[in-house]
């Protein structure tokens, strides 16, 4: 089973495989309530968009779940509305203005930003970042950090939904 670590607004969680990967963002998603922010960040290859793909599950999305690194943004609905950025391919943060960034954060869904040190500047103070790191084969190592009331919490209520094994 996977290592977690618990100071009182951050956690590291170690997982073993794609699919742990996968159900902590399962437990992620199920425990979001509406206008959270959620940044992934990492190497290429280091299970972002996999924890999004979770993630999504945990928000009852059924459809493919993709990066959107040639598109920037792809929407979708389920019990909440997902909201996945990348922003990786943006030359600053005009292009982000030009999606109305905005008003995603505040439409009542979740945004899922993955590259958002590419926009460092539009990032909302309060928000849960996940940094992903290869720490094997199929390891990776995942520091969740809660900035803000609503986002420790979320932070926290995922944390107890991983623990009890949960997100399956």
């Amino acid at each position: 089973m996977s290592d977690v670590t618990v100071p009182a607004t951050q956690a590291t969680i170690r997982t073993t495989s794609a699919e742990e990967t996968r159900r902590l963002g399962r437990c992620i998603g199920a425990s979001c309530r509406g206008n959270e922010v959620i940044l992934l960040g990492g190497d290429l290859g280091s299970g972002k968009t996999t924890l999004a793909q979770g993630l999504a599950a945990g928000l009852g999305i059924s459809a493919p779940i993709i990066s959107p690194t040639f598109i920037v943004l792809r929407e979708y609905n389920g019990r909440l509305p997902l909201y996945h950025f990348d922003f990786y391919r943006l030359a600053g943060t005009e292009r982000a203005v030009d999606l109305e960034f905005d008003q995603y954060l505040e439409a009542g869904g979740v945004c899922v930003i993955e590259w958002p040190s590419c926009a460092p500047e539009i990032v909302p103070a309060e928000h849960l970042r996940l940094d992903l790191s290869v720490s094997g084969t199929s390891d990776r190592s995942i520091a969740l950090r809660g900035a803000g009331v609503r986002h420790r919490d979320l932070a926290a209520a995922a944390l107890a939904c991983w623990e009890s094994g949960d997100g399956r």
